[in-house]
């Protein structure tokens, strides 16, 4: 079968909300990151045979095919097609895997797997929350609430399950918040980010112009007692808002070709694509589907937990990395290596490609050989990617 390559991947630093990115469009910041592939890789912009684009919050600024808008506001021309897909939280995730599947198949050889959320200017569940304002109703019909006993469905339960599920005490989740924090702190410190970060200019309250390159929500003096000290989301419960994942602002990139394109444009593959999963589960409790998806992803891949080097398991709440890392027996020094959505934020559309960033320049500079990277997803869904570093 035709091999898959990533040749670049890159992301904005993340802006918190109402923070350095809170004047960006979401579709010029997306479109700044089409513009950096181009420019790092030194492609022929008209050689992209496809953009795909995720995006969660597709209202407002968000709406009216934001994939193909973000095209039209970058130097790509405008014979470049693009597509907006949503799959909830791993929505650009799964944008690497339609475009490796796209390359594989043989009917494309170059594409631009990307996402962006700019979670201040289109606040999360917009799109349902408008709806329910101007009377149109909710996503979830009557038969659907009665097959599952509920009236909705809600990522928070969900956490709260998992935490109750997996018996994970608040102090658990606590400390994994604060080591997120201190890694991430410490990876910016070293420059870790620097070959992933594309830098936008913003410009701040003094009135002076600056680049923003580092990630904004990252808490350097964060301390375990601070941590504790917040208000837990619900009374007797164990998730609070600082052991769950930051709202957002960002926006990230993949490069994505086959071997053909390799050669004819003269490029150096960064990781090659070895295994793309996705699978579904029980929409309630819906965060744990990373479990049985990272099962089956190794299963097909013929690997062991063991064999692989790091794991990016997006840290929408403290209690979904550690559920996986008790369920999947992975080492836990091999996990969010350089910090997590804790710290770094979780732009929903665009965390996926944002992790997969992170995953592939961190096996670079570590030499590392093997990838892996899983995100929950609203409804119970969960996609795993394996990637083998050739850098």
């Amino acid at each position: 079968m035709p091999e898959a390559y990533i040749v670049d991947a890159v992301r904005t630093a993340g802006g918190r909300k109402s923070g350095a990115l809170k004047d960006w469009h979401p579709v010029d910041m997306a479109a700044a990151v089409l513009d950096a592939l181009v420019d790092r890789t030194g492609i022929d912009p008209a050689a992209v045979d496809d953009v795909i684009m995720g995006c969660v919050g597709q209202v407002g600024e968000q709406s009216f095919h934001v994939g193909r808008n973000a095209v039209l506001a970058s130097r790509l021309p405008v014979s470049v097609p693009a597509v907006t897909i949503d799959r909830q939280c791993g929505s650009s995730q799964q944008s690497i895997h339609f475009a490796a599947q796209a390359v594989m198949s043989g009917t494309q050889d170059m594409v631009i797997a990307a996402g962006v959320e700019s979670m201040t200017r289109v606040p999360m569940g917009s799109p349902v929350t408008l709806a329910m304002q101007a009377g149109l109703g909710g996503p979830f019909p009557k038969s659907v609430q009665d097959r599952f006993g509920v009236p909705m469905f809600s990522q928070f339960i969900g956490a709260e399950m998992m935490a109750e599920k997996y018996q994970l005490r608040r102090e658990a989740l606590d400390a994994f918040a604060l080591e997120s924090h201190r890694k991430a702190a410490a990876a910016t410190e070293a420059g870790a980010f620097a070959d992933e970060i594309v830098a936008l200019p913003v410009t701040g309250e003094d009135g002076e112009t600056r680049l923003h390159d580092r990630d904004e929500g990252i808490r350097y003096d964060a301390t375990l007692e601070g941590i504790a000290s917040v208000k837990l989301l619900k009374e007797g419960g164990r998730i609070s808002a600082a052991n769950a994942s930051q709202i957002c602002d960002g926006a990230s990139g993949v490069l994505v070709v086959g071997e053909a394109a390799l050669k004819a444009h003269g490029l150096t593959p960064l990781a090659r694509i070895h295994n793309l999963t996705v699978t579904a589960g029980d929409p309630v409790i819906m965060l744990e589907e990373p479990i049985p998806a990272t099962r089956r992803a190794l299963e097909r891949s013929g690997l062991r937990i063991g064999d692989v080097d790091l794991y990016e398991v997006n840290e929408a709440f403290a209690s979904v990395p550690l559920a996986w890392l008790q369920e999947s027996g992975a080492d836990p020094d091999r996990l969010n290596v350089n910090g997590g959505a804790i710290a770094l934020g979780h732009p929903l559309g665009a965390s996926g490609a944002k992790l997969m960033a992170t995953l592939t320049h961190a096996l670079k500079a570590r030499g590392k050989r093997w990838g892996l990277q899983t995100m929950c997803e609203g409804g119970g869904i969960a996609n795993v990617t394996i990637v083998e570093n050739l850098a």
